[in-house]
């Protein structure tokens, strides 16, 4: 692996802009509102300055600010629909800050598609912790057979409106409520094999019948039971970390070791957004892809 530190970004999104960053937030436009969340890495001075902050549709608020943590609105605002290179899916704003997807990932999504394609071959693609799906609709227009993952009732629930809006409800993909490393230990011992694979573990979580997860505890363990579940050949592997602040390095190390014996190259880098004002790269989290040479 080498030790360089790539950018990971998209420059095709209409629907979504990073409008600016400062004083520990952001500005960003979804669709037609725009919203203000914490960034707290933001050390520097905000560029656009009155109307473009102060008349934000929402803005949420952390324990940070001294206020009620949550959003506070300047008009209700219903689920509506987004759109990525024709695949539309739905956003709203959640308890978490997040909007129901995360569109730093966007680059990924052209990569999973791009290699399911030129793979010239049916793939398996199993998608951990798989949230509302975007990824995973990106594998299916691409023709994979795709297994996707959450601990989260409501994530899943979401994911499957989102395969209904994409117009893609007949296409194979099979959706299931578990914890990924009990369900990974199943599919070993069922034999079940995957080609390409795609993770973003939280930090700490419950999975459905209240086990725990603590990613310094766990990553290990989980990339060992992937590796288990991986085909002969695979194509892909992804994991993206939003709860390691500190390098994408100590990632890549993890994966260099996990797919020690397979011939495939990695890349370790950040996800990030190309801010309008200033046209400067903003990383929002670490990432590793593992490709097949």
């Amino acid at each position: 692996m080498e030790n360089q530190i790539k950018t990971f970004y998209s420059k095709n999104w209409k629907d979504y802009e990073m409008l600016d960053t400062g004083a520990g937030e952001k500005l960003e436009r979804f669709g037609k509102y725009t919203f203000v969340r914490p960034y707290e890495t933001a050390f520097w001075k905000k560029t656009l300055l009155g109307n473009g902050w102060e008349k934000a549709d929402g803005k949420f608020f952390s324990t940070k600010d001294g206020a009620k943590k949550g959003w506070k609105m300047s008009q209700k605002i219903d689920q509506f629909e987004m759109d990525y290179l024709g695949i539309k899916f739905y956003a709203k704003p959640t308890s978490f800050r997040h909007l129901g997807f995360f569109p730093e990932q966007a680059s990924h999504w052209e990569l999973i598609e791009n290699d399911i394609k030129n793979s010239g071959r049916k793939i398996k693609f199993l998608n951990l912790f798989g949230y509302t799906g975007v990824a995973s609709l990106f594998a299916l227009r691409a023709g994979a057979e795709v297994t996707h993952l959450d601990a989260s009732k409501e994530s899943i629930k979401w994911a499957k409106e989102n395969q209904k809006l994409a117009g893609m409800s007949e296409l194979p993909m099979r959706v299931i409520v578990d914890d990924a490393l009990k369900f990974l230990e199943r599919e070993a011992k069922r034999g079940n094999k995957y080609d390409a694979v795609i993770m973003d573990p939280p930090k700490f979580g419950r999975g459905p019948k209240g086990e725990t997860w603590k990613i310094e505890n766990d990553l290990p363990k989980l990339l060992q039971a992937v590796r288990k579940v991986l085909s002969s050949d695979p194509i892909l592997v992804i994991l993206t970390s939003y709860s390691i602040d500190s390098s994408s390095l100590p990632l890549g190390y993890a994966i260099e070791e996990a797919m020690q014996g397979l011939s495939g190259k990695i890349e370790v880098g950040e996800l990030c957004i190309n801010e309008k004002t200033k046209n400067r790269m903003i990383p929002l989290a670490n990432t590793v892809v593992w490709e097949k040479n």
